[in-house]
């Protein structure tokens, strides 16, 4: 059974770090790109990061560049989100994801990703 589960959600304060992980089972993430989208209550979803998981190479969104990181441990099978120097405007779900065979096109489209995460909390507040 493919699966995603996802962990390292919670509340932080303006200016801190959380880390994420998802860690995937069912199936080999070779080939695959696996990353973080985000959704926001009365927002449209949001590209945070992804990476492939071959080579290793990673890709942020604009608003998050500088701020987050996003790496793999590939004996573990699992991707990681490092988010510092949190804002508010962070604050969302956020899900993991994983597609196979993506183009570079595609990478920054929730629809080309087959996998999804249940999905956890980030709350940026004071």
């Amino acid at each position: 059974q493919v699966q995603l589960v996802e962990s390292g959600g919670g509340l932080v304060q303006p200016g801190g770090s959380l880390r994420l992980s998802c860690t995937a089972s069912g199936f080999s993430l070779d080939y695959y790109a696996v990353g973080w989208f985000r959704q926001a209550p009365g927002k449209e979803r949001e590209f945070v990061a992804t990476l492939r998981w071959s080579g290793g190479h990673t890709y942020y969104g604009d608003s998050v560049k500088g701020r987050f990181t996003i790496s793999r441990d590939r004996a573990k099978n699992t991707v990681y989100l490092q988010m510092d120097s949190l804002k508010p405007e962070d604050t969302a779900v956020y899900y993991c994801v994983a597609g196979n065979g993506l183009i570079l096109s595609s990478l920054r489209n929730g629809d080309a990703y087959a996998y999804w995460g249940q999905g956890t909390q980030v709350t940026v507040s004071s």
